[in-house]
């Protein structure tokens, strides 16, 4: 072993001690990348690093995430997502768990919209829990449907995380969003199916909602659901079909879909400026961090397999001619893992790739494996003890404890493992439309 492969070693396991302490991870991945890159490579590291800067900023797709992440800001005020609700409330009044099924199908809708986790669980969640704690629903089980169905963002089309995702394994964005909505809907109706199962079974854990709660009549519901979802249909029709069908690519129907949340936000009288200063603003934020945090990774990548680590770790796998099968079944068991104290960003963009050369020597399909690598990493949400989306429920809703929210959040993160196994066993789920629309 070379001194420029322990380097490399010593590099990554720099980057873990940094992260597990806390440090900002984009800043960690550029000063390990100067530091061990002129320790083991001198003054190529930086002209290593200036290539990388210039080839990342020149992606083109990557101009579609600062577009999708502001389409979800507006829509979060434009106050789409509480009309929606109320709709599946009033429609599903009478049904047991009815708000359960509310929360999924709403955030099912939403995700089609906005890719942004925190927007889709503190909104849903400042709608939904009152009136479950209001109704007796189960502390629990509302906790984790609140948050399970605001993950749904990150795999559902168009995702911000697909958007990146797509050019680091170097798949088309278009067939990864078709490959993706599949599996996306598989994950909703096991979400529905369990908590419809639940609630059949014991009643107690989400009761029909109080008469005082229902509609007058039958008439406001169905007016309150089709005001709801009809521009939601129309925005997701503009942008996700227009991608999928070849009519605009993503960055193009990116602009599409932000120009359409800004007219419905207008259109539904919620436009003011210091809305849109504040949609801007966290547009500005959540874009910098995420480009910033790519291109870091891409410099850190890139020295660490130029200090030869990253072959080195490739030639070891492949020496130990893991069938097909058993190369798939590694990088889920190691994304899941990472998945537990690590967000999707640094997975995609650290670890994935050192994967990457293993995959493409077993002759997987990128395509199917990216799909796998999607449903996998929304599990990183539901797993402590990062699960940023148990903060920011607890953060809208204080009277649901920590430990009722994790509780819940638990279930769901075993449905999307039957979820991923469905998919492992099953290729098609996540091939089978890209097939028909592409090929």
């Amino acid at each position: 072993m070379s001194f420029g492969v322990i380097l490399g070693f010593v590099q990554l396991a720099s980057l873990l001690v940094g992260i597990f302490a806390g440090f900002p991870i984009a800043f960690t991945l550029i000063v390990l990348t100067v530091f061990f890159g002129y320790l083991g490579l001198g003054d190529r590291a930086f002209d290593l690093m200036v290539y990388q800067a210039w080839g990342v900023m020149g992606t083109e797709t990557l101009a579609a995430v600062p577009l999708f992440v502001f389409m979800g800001y507006i829509l979060e005020q434009a106050g789409i997502m509480e009309r929606l609700f109320k709709g599946f409330q009033f429609t599903l009044a009478r049904v047991p768990g009815a708000l359960y099924i509310g929360v999924l199908l709403t955030s099912t809708i939403f995700a089609t919209a906005t890719g942004i986790i925190g927007a889709s669980v503190t909104l849903i969640g400042m709608l939904a829990a009152p009136v479950m704690t209001k109704s007796k629903y189960d502390p629990a089980l509302s906790a984790g449907t609140i948050t399970a169905g605001g993950t749904l963002g990150i795999l559902i089309p168009p995702s911000v995380m697909l958007v990146v995702l797509g050019p680091v394994v170097g798949v088309s964005i278009p067939k990864l969003f078709a490959a993706c909505i599949l599996p996306g809907l598989l994950i909703t109706g096991l979400f529905l199916a369990y908590t419809l199962v639940r609630c059949w079974i014991n009643p107690a854990l989400g009761p029909a909602l109080p008469e005082a709660e229902r509609p007058a009549n039958w008439r406001v519901a169905v007016k309150e659901l089709i005001v709801g979802m009809t521009p939601m249909l129309v925005l997701i029709g503009a942008t996700l079909g227009s991608i999928l069908t070849g009519v605009a690519t993503p960055t193009e129907g990116a602009g599409m879909g932000a120009a359409g949340a800004l007219i419905l936000t207008i259109l539904y009288g919620r436009f003011t400026l210091p809305r849109l200063r504040m949609a801007l603003y966290q547009t500005v934020i959540v874009s910098s961090m995420i480009l910033f945090l790519l291109l870091a990774s891409n410099m850190f990548g890139a020295v660490f397999n130029r200090l030869g680590t990253g072959p080195w770790i490739a030639n070891l796998l492949v020496s130990w001619d893991l069938p097909p099968f058993g190369v798939v079944m590694a990088l889920m068991i190691v994304v899941f893992l990472l998945g537990w104290p690590l967000e999707w960003a640094p997975i995609v963009f650290i670890f994935l790739p050192i994967f990457l050369p293993i995959v493409q020597q077993a002759g997987l399909n990128l395509l199917w494996i990216s799909a796998l690598v999607a449903v996998n990493l929304q599990t990183a949400f539901l797993s402590p003890p990062v699960a940023m989306a148990a903060y920011y429920l607890k953060a809208v809703a204080p009277q649901w404890h920590l430990k009722e929210i994790y509780s819940g959040m638990f279930q769901f993160v075993g449905l999307q493992v039957i979820a991923l196994i469905l998919v492992l066993a099953f290729p098609a789920i996540a091939l089978w439309l890209p097939a028909v629309m592409f090929d």
